[in-house]
């Protein structure tokens, strides 16, 4: 059974899941999100979102808390909820997995629990539409690839042109939006987008932004 099927409205997800904060990763609706799980209390996590709804949701910290470098930095106010979409176990105990993306969600509030991983109790109120596959964003292609493209070459980085030129605009500006190196706060920009249309303006923005600097720089403030 597909995310859709299993998950039709908001009031079928769960109220609440364990969470995994990661500065400078994002999840967004319907994209694959690959994660290496090694630490004791995350492999505590995925053990038991295996063994319930195989739900996690994926958080940044806050900016200035994760700067701070606290050992229980404060969250972000929006994270996305992702279900356990594949799953193998390495031979060092080492997860590898894969979580697709679900819809985004508020924090209510943080749950007081037990557990060495934190959890939290979610609102989906006003991201109901992650639920349904976005309308095609109004995508000037060219403009977008031709900003893309010396961005990866500062980066270093190489994709397989012909996968994005062939992709549907929502999964190209979502599968962007989580693979480029970016800071922490043009993630979150790109997580907190309303609509599809904004976050692709947004993205080809930071882009353009990136190649008039011409300086490396991955920080780039958000107003």
């Amino acid at each position: 059974m597909g995310n859709q099927g299993r998950y039709p409205t908001v009031d079928k997800l769960p109220v609440s899941a364990p969470v995994f904060p990661l500065t400078g990763v994002v999840l967004l609706p319907r994209v694959r999100l690959p994660l290496n799980i090694f630490e004791p209390r995350y492999l505590a996590m995925v053990d038991a979102a295996l063994a319930g709804e195989r739900v996690i949701g994926m958080i940044q910290p806050e900016v200035a808390s994760a700067e701070e470098e606290t050992a229980h930095p404060e969250l972000a106010r929006v994270g996305c909820l992702g279900r356990i979409s594949a799953f193998s176990e390495t031979g060092d105990g080492r997860y590898l997995l894969t979580l697709t993306g679900l819809c985004r969600f508020s924090v209510e509030r943080e749950l007081e629990v037990e557990t060495a991983y934190r959890q939290v109790l979610m609102d989906f109120g006003g991201y109901g539409g992650d639920l349904e596959p976005a309308p095609a964003p109004a995508l000037e292609r060219e403009r977008l690839f031709g900003a893309l493209a010396p961005y990866l070459e500062r980066k270093g980085l190489e994709v397989d042109w012909d996968s994005l030129k062939g992709a549907d605009g929502e999964a190209l500006v979502n599968t962007l939006a989580m693979m480029l190196p970016m800071g922490a706060r043009e993630k979150q920009g790109l997580l907190l987008a309303e609509t599809i249309h904004q976050r692709a303006d947004l993205l080809l923005t930071l882009l353009e932004m990136d190649r008039s600097r011409g300086s490396g720089n991955d920080e780039t403030p958000l107003q």
